[in-house]
């Protein structure tokens, strides 16, 4: 690993990383917050953060306002890119934002040519947590959340993994993405035409497909320009009811898709996950 950047923050650090990483084949970029007094004979718990299109490790760390909070609980924090990228890795044609380059949507794609590089499934909830706990003094207890396009990986990678995840929340998620123009366009291109693929990264139908058991939060603005068209979180809501899951959803009056949003509730967020793994 190369460290890029060192800063300090509430009395701990704020580190940036790039590693080779096999899964993505190529090299990946991440960023860590270190609480104060995190020590290999004081290791802490970890919350996973996936950010939203267009976005990359740097974004929650600077915007969001989450470490003072977490130093104090003692909660680290890794927020990894968006996507594969560097020489040779695809991009969407057209240079568009809601695919290619910082729109890799959390799958393992299995087309050409998205399919040497396009693992990001696999790097999220595989290949970086094990790099994390191999290098840094954390434990193996760990939460994930995300926003919008992360909100989706967040959901789909604890709701597939709840032995690797003891709770999961997520900011405006695409809810459905089998059923909305992001997610139509992503996962037709990384997946293909058989639309059955797409349900293992379809948070609506892995939640409607039996009951779950790990806590599950959302929050949503009722003033996101991209609610009804794209993120569409009733669809979470049904799901959660057709398979009697546990999910708190909760509508905020006049907040829109934005880190003033996530800055807004990551609080709550914070204490949610600091429950389930044992700080509070």
């Amino acid at each position: 690993m190369e460290l890029i950047s060192e800063n300090r923050a509430f009395g701990g650090r704020h580190l940036r990383y790039s590693h080779d990483a096999k899964s993505t084949n190529c090299s990946m970029t991440f960023a860590i917050y270190l609480p104060p007094f995190a020590s290999a004979e004081k290791p802490v718990p970890v919350l996973y953060w996936l950010s939203g299109l267009t976005c990359n490790d740097q974004n929650f760390m600077q915007k969001a306002g989450a470490m003072k909070l977490a130093a104090e609980l003692g909660m680290a924090i890794v927020a990894p890119d968006t996507s594969p990228k560097g020489e040779g890795v695809p991009d969407d044609e057209n240079g568009a934002y809601d695919f290619g380059l910082g729109a890799g949507f959390y799958v393992d794609a299995t087309q050409t040519p998205w399919k040497a590089h396009y693992q990001m499934y696999s790097y999220v909830t595989e290949e970086l947590p094990s790099v994390v706990e191999q290098h840094f003094p954390v434990t193996k207890e760990r939460a994930i959340s995300g926003h919008s396009m992360g909100g989706h990986g967040a959901l789909v990678a604890g709701l597939r993994n709840p032995n690797r995840y003891v709770s999961v929340s997520a900011f405006s998620p695409v809810s459905n993405p089998s059923d909305c123009p992001w997610g139509h366009k992503a996962l037709s291109q990384y997946l293909g035409d058989d639309q059955s693929a797409w349900d293992e990264y379809d948070a609506a139908k892995i939640i409607a497909s039996k009951n779950h058991a790990i806590p599950l939060l959302v929050e949503q603005g009722n003033s996101d320009e991209f609610l009804s068209e794209q993120l569409k979180p009733l669809a979470l809501v049904q799901a959660a009811q057709q398979s009697d899951t546990q999910l708190t959803l909760n509508m905020h009056e006049g907040y829109d898709h934005s880190y003033f949003f996530i800055a807004s509730f990551i609080e709550d967020h914070l204490e949610f996950h600091a429950g389930h793994l044992g700080l509070i």
